[in-house]
């Protein structure tokens, strides 16, 4: 497998598949919604967008980066989301980098949305294919939480077993760690950097793909749905 890892300003043309990594939070939050029952999740391009889907659509779900907003029904925190019931619902999503990333490369064959909870199911789904491309949507690029699990998935995507140990260590120490455990970052939970750093939490990957107009992230299983 050949595989490339890109910042979202990297993207010279739509690779084949791509692997979208954000583990601090985007990707992460989106997991725990998908384990509380969401239905799917509808990442929105901008903080407005966002709005104007909610507005047309009251059951849904608005989630943002940073502290709770006026319609917004929720922030980007795995450890705010995971005590709530989104059984049936649809959540509309929009943060800084990890919904950016998905949406630039939307015209890919295959988009999956990664962080190391959801890392092996990803890896098993990447089995076969020859060409991949990982975006690293924080920090333009250099983010090293997600450098390390996309490192980590593309490891294991070989068939090989990787110790975890350096990957989680690496993003243990990184910028957005410590940001999140001193509160720089707001709308956090005190639990959020361990949430994040919870290898193979959940079975599924999650895959992302055009839907009437709209870029709809679905839990992503081995047979493919």
């Amino acid at each position: 497998m050949q595989t490339r890892f890109l910042a979202i300003g990297e993207l010279t043309e739509t690779p084949a598949t791509a692997v979208v990594i954000d583990v601090m939070r985007a990707f992460t939050t989106a997991a725990w919604a998908f384990a509380q029952g969401a239905e799917r999740i509808v990442l929105a391009e901008s903080l407005d967008g966002a709005l104007e889907l909610k507005a047309r659509h009251p059951g849904w779900i608005a989630l943002k980066d940073g502290p709770p907003a006026p319609g917004f029904d929720a922030v980007n925190s795995p450890g705010r989301i995971r005590d709530t019931d989104l059984t049936g619902r649809t959540v509309v999503q929009k943060t800084t980098a990890g919904t950016v990333g998905a949406l630039a490369v939307r015209g890919a064959e295959l988009v999956l949305c990664a962080s190391f909870v959801v890392a092996g199911a990803t890896a098993r789904a990447l089995h076969g294919r020859p060409d991949v491309t990982f975006v690293v949507t924080g920090e333009d690029g250099r983010a090293e939480e997600d450098l390390a699990c996309a490192r980590y998935i593309a490891h294991r995507a070989t068939g090989a077993t990787p110790d975890p140990a350096p990957h989680l260590r690496r993003a243990a120490e990184s910028t957005a760690a410590a940001e999140l455990a001193q509160g720089v970052r707001e709308g956090v939970h005190p639990d959020d950097v361990r949430l994040c750093l919870e290898l193979d939490r959940f079975d599924f990957t999650m895959a992302a793909a055009p839907e009437d107009g709209l870029m709809v992230l679905r839990p992503y299983g081995e047979d493919g749905r």
